[in-house]
């Protein structure tokens, strides 16, 4: 269930990290076998094919969509590359994924299309034997255009309007980096890096003893901005999420477990989603 609490309300959990991608994976679910195929979408074409995710990466690259690889995997049948591009200023994610059509056949790739797309809420590329998730779909035209695929909107992910706590008008920050500052006096923020859209990353825990996570740092210029945010950071089915949230700011955390100190020490609150 999704948790709206004032920080110290709860003593720390056990620490879990969870970083998510997420992706559609041919896979079969549980033990009543795999789900219904789903067929490829007809307007998807069946040409161009690519030998591997390597080669969707080049072909985007040769069309001004850079690629900084972050996860590279090959297992047996398939491939896939996980990028982080910056084009004119802001930094977006997207995933290519290739499939061995003598392996596996275009609606068990359809099937893995749907899946993303209905349970993730996910914006696709696809064409041939390969797709790519455009996490930020705004880039989807631009990545279908240099590959000669097609996008495959996302369904629609509605963001219910949750409650949420008395969130405090003070302290505020005018900066992502004195945030960080403040952050890593409580509990560490240490390998940061900035997004041209404006937050920023880096690793917590060392200073509390813990093992060093991901926490994501983001300013907000309206309550209104803010709130949207956190309502769509705790409204993705089976994603947990535990942040904590002042004035103009935020904090996204990976280890669950810092949350309350966090909001403790920066005067703010705690708002978390457990995946339930």
């Amino acid at each position: 269930m999704r948790h709206i609490r004032s920080a110290p309300a709860l003593a720390a959990t056990t620490a879990l990290s969870a970083a998510f991608l997420a992706t559609a994976f041919l896979a079969s679910c549980g033990t009543d076998g795999p789900p219904p195929r789903v067929p490829m979408p007809s307007n998807v074409p069946t040409s161009p094919q690519f030998a591997d995710s390597d080669a969707v990466v080049a072909a985007l690259g040769r069309a001004g969509i850079p690629c900084l690889v972050t996860l590279h995997t090959a297992p047996e049948g398939a491939s896939t590359t996980e990028c982080t591009a910056t084009l004119d200023g802001r930094t977006f994610q997207y995933e290519v994924e290739v499939f061995d059509l003598e392996r596996f056949s275009r609606d068990e790739i359809g099937t893995a299309i749907a899946t993303g797309r209905t349970v993730h809420h996910q914006t696709f590329v696809a064409a041939g034997n390969w797709h790519v998730a455009a996490i930020d779909p705004e880039y989807a035209p631009r990545i279908a255009q240099a590959l000669g695929g097609v996008v495959l909107p996302g369904d629609e992910l509605k963001i219910p309007d949750y409650p949420l706590p008395a969130i405090p008008s003070s302290p505020r920050f005018d900066s992502v980096e004195s945030l960080a500052a403040a952050l890593d006096s409580a509990v560490g923020c240490e390998d940061h890096d900035a997004d041209p859209g404006g937050s920023l990353t880096c690793r917590t825990g060392s200073r509390v003893g813990r093992s060093p996570n991901c926490a994501v740092l983001r300013l907000h210029p309206s309550d209104a901005d803010r709130d949207h945010y956190l309502r769509e950071a705790i409204s993705h089915p089976a994603i947990p999420a535990y942040l904590a949230t002042g004035a103009n700011w935020s904090v996204n955390l990976c280890d669950y477990g810092l949350a309350d100190r966090v909001a403790a020490d920066l005067g703010g609150v705690v708002v978390s989603y457990d995946g339930n």
